[in-house]
């Protein structure tokens, strides 16, 4: 007798805060290769940066579709995007953050959007500082992604009251 499982579903955002137009379409069939699935992105402008869009898109799926979304747009070095998922069950929930000067950032997150470290990283950066306060606090904004969070933050705040577009993958 054979037991089939299927992974948990769970939801999350995709946010492109900023990229060129030229890029739009490769953004989208990105999106459409991982989602399995066409789909249809409203891009506005980015008052943050001029000729630059933005667009957000929420979707159902899968645990780990945002892991995948996430790789799917790396490479594109002139492009801001994040990537949440929802923690579901066995899986914890994450977001990825991408900046151009800064690259791609990964935090686990709870249940309440926060962004949670594990052990064996804590005491990593804890061994790294040496005792040093100010070296332990630079090691600590990095598990947190504080550097991509201050980069990413005027481009959120362009974003506000911009639509959202709910996608559901039904497997």
């Amino acid at each position: 007798m054979s037991v089939v499982t299927s992974r948990p579903t769970t939801r999350g955002v995709v946010f492109v805060h900023s990229t060129p137009s030229a890029l739009c379409p490769h953004i989208t069939w990105a999106l459409e290769s991982v989602l399995g699935q066409r789909v249809s992105l409203d891009w506005t402008r980015q008052p943050a940066g001029p000729g630059l869009l933005r667009t957000e898109l929420s979707w159902t799926g899968e645990a780990g579709t945002g892991g995948r979304i996430a790789s799917a747009l790396r490479g594109w070095d002139n492009l801001r995007y994040e990537v949440t998922e929802e923690p579901s069950p066995g899986c914890d929930g994450s977001r990825w953050s991408h900046t151009p000067r800064l690259g791609i950032h990964h935090a686990w997150t709870s249940a309440s959007g926060d962004a949670v470290v594990n052990e064996d990283r804590l005491r990593t950066a804890i061994a790294i500082s040496k005792g040093n306060a100010e070296v332990l606090a630079q090691e600590v904004d990095l598990l947190l992604g504080a550097a991509w969070d201050e980069e990413l933050e005027p481009f959120r705040y362009a974003g506000d009251g911009a639509p959202v577009r709910w996608l559901h993958k039904v497997g």
